[in-house]
């Protein structure tokens, strides 16, 4: 049936629902990645968001449990300009579509999504509905104007201490504060001989430090880091303890947040599988995965921080090293990213730090 995607600037996009038969309001992100659907989807930095594919076709590895962040999808609503309808792939498990009436998730196809992106490159990040009624563009839009993401951490992160035990001998106990993709970033730690115990991301400071890890860890997330001041307050107070730290994503801003640095609304974010960072001090360039409308203002930083990563698009700071701290924080996912570097080697520099060897 027709259906219709209403920006918050008027603009309206008429196409056809598939997945789940629903109306749903979110913020409105273009996604850059020509593969990776399954990870798009199912991120918990997408929860909130209606995920518009520039890629012209989706679905055609049908659904893949094995390429998934997490268990279920957590974006608002998906838009592609067209969904493979017959996928050809020995590791599929079923269809897109399937797969998105199952998680309740509504998309939209036949879009001209070249257009959408042009506007949002254009006029900045904005608020969007899929509807099945276009009146609604002619009518007040100070209520989608309004809406939030908000409240990521508490759909998405754990309610109790869990624990996810080390491939092999241990080497390390960490604690996990966990916005959301806490699982994700414990499962690669668990590679690298740790145990880690996720933890809500309300967790006190002082739970933490009774709990005798070795180095703490504040996953990525959702939204604005700003919501989250209490638990910045907390990790501030690590700050003033030997613990080693890593903030990953949302964490590397809360971690900002919590040094004295301030965070920022991005005009259009980073989304994504192939944005270029550069180390700092080696002059490296490589590609990474991102999904985030926030980012951590240069400008702002105290003395002691010092940048180790920049987006070379638009010059944002992607990654601190705090001097005198065992704390290091990066904006990308550190686990996935392309090129010949070693998967995985931003955790085994933290794993030095806890051991006093960087």
């Amino acid at each position: 049936m027709k259906a219709y995607l209403i920006l918050e600037n008027g603009a309206v996009f008429e196409g056809e629902s598939f997945g789940y038969e629903a109306e749903a309001t979110g913020e409105l992100v273009f996604n850059t990645g020509m593969v990776g659907y399954m990870d798009t989807l199912t991120s918990a930095a997408a929860y909130g968001q209606i995920v518009v594919q520039t890629f012209p076709i989706i679905g055609c590895s049908g659904v893949i449990s094995g390429d998934a962040a997490a268990g279920k999808a957590s974006v608002k609503a998906y838009i592609v300009r067209e969904w493979c309808q017959e996928p050809s792939n020995f590791r599929s498990e079923g269809s897109l579509d399937a797969f998105l009436i199952a998680n309740k998730i509504p998309a939209l196809c036949g879009v001209d999504t070249r257009a959408i992106t042009r506007i949002l490159r254009e006029q900045g990040a904005m608020n969007a509905r899929i509807s099945f009624s276009p009146e609604l563009a002619w009518k007040d839009t100070a209520e989608l104007k309004a809406y939030k993401v908000s409240g990521g951490a508490q759909a998405l992160g754990v309610k109790a201490q869990a624990d996810v035990k080390s491939e092999g001998k241990e080497k390390y106990h960490l604690a996990l504060f966990d916005f959301g993709a806490g699982e994700v970033t414990a499962k690669e730690l668990a590679q690298y001989g740790c145990t880690v115990t996720l933890v809500p991301y309300g967790t006190p400071a002082k739970d933490i430090l009774d709990m005798k890890v070795d180095g703490t860890v504040i996953s990525d997330g959702a939204g604005d880091p700003k919501e989250y001041k209490e638990a910045a307050a907390e990790i501030r107070k690590l700050f003033y303890t030997d613990m080693p730290l890593f903030g990953v994503g949302l964490g590397h801003q809360l971690m900002a947040l919590a040094a004295g640095a301030d965070t920022e609304k991005m005009h259009i974010g980073h989304h994504g599988g192939n944005q270029p960072v550069q180390d700092v001090t080696t002059g490296r360039i490589f590609a990474t995965s991102q999904n985030h409308s926030y980012a951590v203002k240069t400008d702002s930083l105290p003395a002691g921080t010092v940048t180790a990563f920049k987006n070379l698009n638009d010059g944002t700071c992607e990654g601190l090293f705090y001097s005198g701290k065992r704390a290091m924080s990066v904006q990308f996912e550190p686990e996935a990213y392309g090129g010949e570097l070693k998967k995985g080697w931003l955790y085994a520099r933290y794993l030095k730090m806890i051991a006093k060897e960087a």
